[in-house]
């Protein structure tokens, strides 16, 4: 669970509670969801969330909710994290790599996939790596320096419109700079259907109007700016989006709108 201010930045909470319920905290229920994806002989992670590796203190500002954890939904699906051959981060904040690295002592540490290669890009390794004061909190030593010391890690090369067609994963990637340098967006393409994950471009259902922005974006007027964009595309190309973040919609089709674009179906990728 999340401040509801942090997340939706400018806008008021008498608006956006109204797709995002707050508690008497002001706290709002907000989700790590993966992407697992299966094409051919590759078994391909998007993002890892948060993990179990940080301290008591750690957690007690994120307030955990819910039962459900990587490895147990990993092993629903009939996999193991052996099984894992490619580790696709979208960026290196705490909550979506986290789960790419445990501790196995005190103060050590390994990757989480040990058969799998992990992917960056090179700006935003090393914006991670010598992060803003902003920022620095977000980006945590402990999940990022074991992947570089693991001999595991590969980046991904961008062309100069910020896109990647069909990258060696076999999907497309929309390189994004409003929430952070260089965030990744995959676009798969699963039975003929394209999905974007949205990641923390566009984290939940309720930011779907483009001033929704959260405040912990570094740039959020290039925020601005890209989410429209983005939003545009999905549309014009039948795009669905995945929601990392939001704890009730997994994806959702796009409509056009008086108020803009906004949700036209709300859908599980089993329904597809």
């Amino acid at each position: 669970m999340l401040d509801g201010g942090a997340m939706f930045g400018v806008v008021p909470k008498t608006i956006w509670q109204k797709s995002n319920p707050a508690d008497i905290n002001n706290m709002v229920k907000i989700a790590a969801r993966c992407l697992l994806v299966e094409n051919g002989d590759r078994l391909i992670l998007i993002d890892t969330g948060m993990g179990n590796k940080q301290s008591e203190k750690f957690f007690s500002y994120y307030y955990r909710w819910g039962v459900d954890s990587l490895e147990f939904s990993l092993k629903k699906h009939g996999f193991c994290a052996d099984d894992i051959t490619d580790v696709f981060l979208t960026h290196l904040h705490f909550d979506h790599c986290g789960g790419a690295v445990i501790r196995t002592g005190e103060n050590s540490y390994q990757t989480a996939f040990k058969n799998a290669k992990y992917w960056s890009n090179k700006s935003h390794w090393n914006w991670a790596l010598n992060p803003n004061k902003r920022e620095g909190a977000s980006f945590l030593k402990e999940n990022i320096l074991p992947i570089l010391e693991s001999g595991q890690l590969n980046f991904l090369k961008k062309d100069s419109n910020n896109y990647l067609t069909s990258s060696e994963l076999g999907f497309d990637v929309l390189f994004v700079d409003g929430h952070t340098e260089k965030q990744m967006i995959p676009i798969v393409n699963y039975q003929g259907q394209k999905i974007a994950f949205s990641a923390d471009l566009v984290p939940t259902l309720g930011h779907l109007p483009l001033p929704y922005i959260p405040g912990y974006d570094v740039r959020p007027l290039v925020s601005l700016k890209e989410k429209e964009l983005f939003l545009e595309f999905c549309h014009e190309n039948g795009v669905f989006l995945f929601f990392e973040h939001d704890a009730f919609t997994e994806l959702g089709s796009l409509k056009k709108t008086d108020r803009g674009i906004r949700i036209n179906h709300k859908l599980s990728l089993f329904e597809l």
